[in-house]
């Protein structure tokens, strides 16, 4: 993401653990090369300031290998380590979509359903005459949202990442007078889930609904969903459905405060002074008690080896340790492109960079550098990113706290290397 839409020194490296089976076959095989390769040029990013510190996981078909470099601070103590908590930001959408997902099994939920029955605040829809148009030039929605199209990111309302125009649209500037925090991370916003829903209510959609494809605002939208459909609060239904039966111990919407005390700074490069610089982030203090909007869109905290759990169950099928937690069906759906070729075209290069969409995360749609079609994942704003490549088994996690790892390079650097730790 950009940074002015997602956001308004070296440390010694740590060995890397692999665990979870055989490493290759020789020291100088294609997985212990390309895993030295990565580690090199992570290093030397951090040995150049670029990043604070970084956790990463590469996994390929029973291997596991977890690297830590540099500090939570930069050139401070005390280290990365494979424990260590990140704020996931947007990595946070694949989560819930999945969440959703085992509500649809459930029967709770429909795909094709209007979302009216459990948030009655968006019936009624009325849609813009013109993006930027004043609130009240409007035309009825064709038809209303569906759940999918709220999974799907098409349900009429999103970020607009160009053009950037002062004063904003009547649009943009009603939802932050609303204090929706339709962008950022943070400042997060005071509002609990049913004034939040009730005040993004009174506002008109900017496309109609299943027309185009916009960030972000589906996964605000689905959260909440989720939690009225669920019938319980979002982070408990999360605990007993995926949390705690994937084993993931210390990830939550808050963190226990021994837990948030090590919460990385959040860093970015001032381009001035062309040094890393604290931006105003969440602080542990306040992530060591519940939000009062726990955010589907970006809300979540977690460690590399919870995200890792999470990401082999999509790829198992649903399945985790010989349990189906969801089924093979729902995790094809939530891994494959729904996107038109027209509505691909027009979210334009940025974010998708020409990327489909599944449920809460991105799918390739054509070959590139990292793989072929069908890989799947997303990225953080605050510097994290995952994908997974079903066809070759293979999945790479990066977590850091520096905001520039998505824009200089760093990312794409990553999930190359990564990629090349295996044959195709």
């Amino acid at each position: 993401m950009r940074r002015r839409t997602l956001l308004a020194g070296a440390g010694a490296a740590a060995t890397g653990v692999v665990t979870g089976g055989p490493a290759s076959a020789s020291p100088g095989g294609p997985w212990h090369t390309g895993l030295a390769a990565l580690h090199a040029a992570m290093a030397a990013r951090v040995g150049r300031g670029e990043l604070t510190g970084i956790v990463y996981l590469v996994a390929h078909r029973g291997r596991v290998h977890v690297d830590t470099i540099g500090t939570l601070t930069p050139g401070g103590t005390p280290s990365m380590r494979r424990g260590t908590p990140f704020r996931l930001a947007s990595l946070t959408k694949p989560v819930i979509a999945t969440a959703a997902m085992m509500l649809v099994e459930d029967g709770r939920l429909a795909l094709d359903e209007p979302v009216d029955r459990l948030l009655p605040e968006l019936a009624g829809r009325r849609v813009l005459t013109r993006l930027d148009g004043p609130l009240d030039q409007t035309v009825p929605a064709v038809r209303p949202i569906t759940v999918e199209d709220v999974l799907t990111f098409r349900m009429g309302h999103g970020i607009l990442f160009e053009p950037s125009v002062q004063p904003p649209y009547p649009i943009i500037a009603a939802a932050d007078e609303l204090q929706l925090a339709m962008a950022q991370p943070d400042p997060r916003t005071p509002l609990d889930m049913d004034e939040w829903i009730r005040r993004f209510g009174t506002l008109p959609l900017m496309y109609q609904p299943g027309e185009r494809w916009q960030y972000n605002t589906g996964a605000l939208v689905l959260g909440v969903l989720v939690e009225r459909a669920a019938g319980r609060p979002l982070g408990e239904f999360l605990r007993r459905r995926l949390f705690g039966p994937l084993g993931m111990r210390h990830t939550g919407f808050s963190l226990p405060r021994a837990e948030a005390a090590r919460l990385p700074g959040l860093y970015a490069t001032n381009p001035q002074t062309g040094r890393l610089e604290p931006q105003p982030g969440s602080t542990p203090q306040e992530w060591s008690r519940p939000p009062a909007f726990p955010s589907g869109a970006a809300g979540l905290a977690s460690t590399v080896d919870d995200y890792f759990a999470f990401s082999r169950l999509l790829l198992n099928g649903g399945v985790h340790r010989g349990r189906r937690l969801l089924s093979a069906a729902s995790a094809r759906r939530l891994t494959t492109n729904h996107l038109t070729p027209q509505q691909i075209a027009d979210a334009g290069e940025f974010p998708l960079s020409g990327h489909g969409w599944g449920y809460g995360m991105a799918v390739s749609v054509t070959p590139d550098e990292v793989s072929g079609p069908g890989r799947y994942g997303w990225d953080g704003g605050y510097g994290t990113t995952w994908f997974t490549d079903p066809e070759r088994g293979l999945t790479a996690i990066a977590l850091t706290q520096t905001v520039d790892f998505l824009f200089n390079g760093a990312r794409e650097e990553f999930q190359r290397l990564a990629a090349a730790t295996v044959r195709s």
